[in-house]
């Protein structure tokens, strides 16, 4: 996106954030509409609950890959949750994918990792612990979204309203049409995963927490990653979260009833 090969982004939200936080971006980055309005999916793993006074390891996955950020911030919210301070109780180590973390997790190489689905579904088959759940830890936290520029905007509304349009589409169709949901999480989940694992891992974004039908850009959500990206970049401290979205394609397609056409019975 900042080279224009790519203007308009899905993307993780502390990324772009403290990208456009720090001046990164000459645009900034902003956000029409918002993908995972939380990570309640996200849950720590462990063979079985480690012992405070032992230094521990958590794998998330690194730094740099797609969501990896949003996995970081997560871990150190839930380890702090439970007592345990990142850094000195727990040596955070970067991994690969979410399988990877899980068989770390499952071999004991590690004590435990954050894993989301539909590996943590594996996982609790698997006899793991759940040591951390973030749905049940009260964080208000924006996962992803769709990201462009103020200057894409200003120079081009119309295809940003079309992208928009179709961002609520798609997320309709996942909330009613099961099997061409289904079908898309096998392809892009790899081979070999079962149907029920598949069925489960939609049927568990399927919230207004998580996946809200109405994708208005969460300004608490953004206010918790600043406050995390400040932690580690004082910079990040003097933005605000209005800098960031631009809500008027969402309440466009909104006030038109467009969006409550989708759920509509044909």
């Amino acid at each position: 996106m900042t080279t224009g090969s790519g203007p308009i982004m899905c993307y993780d939200t502390p990324t772009s954030a403290s990208s456009a936080s720090t001046g990164f971006w000459s645009s900034a980055a902003w956000y029409a509409a918002f993908a995972l309005a939380s990570s309640s999916h996200m849950r720590t793993f462990s063979r079985s609950p480690p012992v405070n006074s032992t230094r521990s390891a958590l794998l998330m996955s690194r730094l740099g890959g797609l969501n990896s950020i949003p996995r970081d911030s997560i871990a150190r919210f839930a380890l702090k949750k439970i007592g345990f301070t990142p850094g000195k109780d727990v040596t955070i180590v970067q991994v690969g994918s979410g399988p990877d973390r899980f068989n770390a997790a499952l071999t004991g190489k590690v004590t435990a990792a954050v894993i989301n689905p539909p590996s943590s579904f594996l996982a609790e088959k698997k006899g793991l612990v759940v040591l951390a759940d973030v749905a049940k830890m009260g964080l208000i936290f924006q996962h992803t979204g769709a990201v462009t520029t103020r200057r894409f905007i200003k120079e081009h509304p119309d295809t940003v309203r079309r992208y928009v349009r179709s961002h609520m589409e798609a997320v309709a169709r996942i909330w009613t049409d099961k099997e061409a949901t289904v079908k898309a999480l096998g392809k892009y989940m790899g081979g070999g995963v079962e149907r029920s694992i598949l069925e489960r891992s939609r049927d568990d974004i399927l919230t207004e927490a998580l996946l809200p039908k109405k994708q208005y850009p969460n300004l608490e959500g953004l206010k918790t990653v600043l406050e995390d990206i400040g932690e580690r970049d004082p910079r990040a401290k003097t933005a605000k979260p209005e800098q960031f979205v631009d809500f008027s394609f969402i309440k466009e397609l909104d006030q038109s009833g467009y969006i409550d056409g989708l759920y509509r019975k044909k």
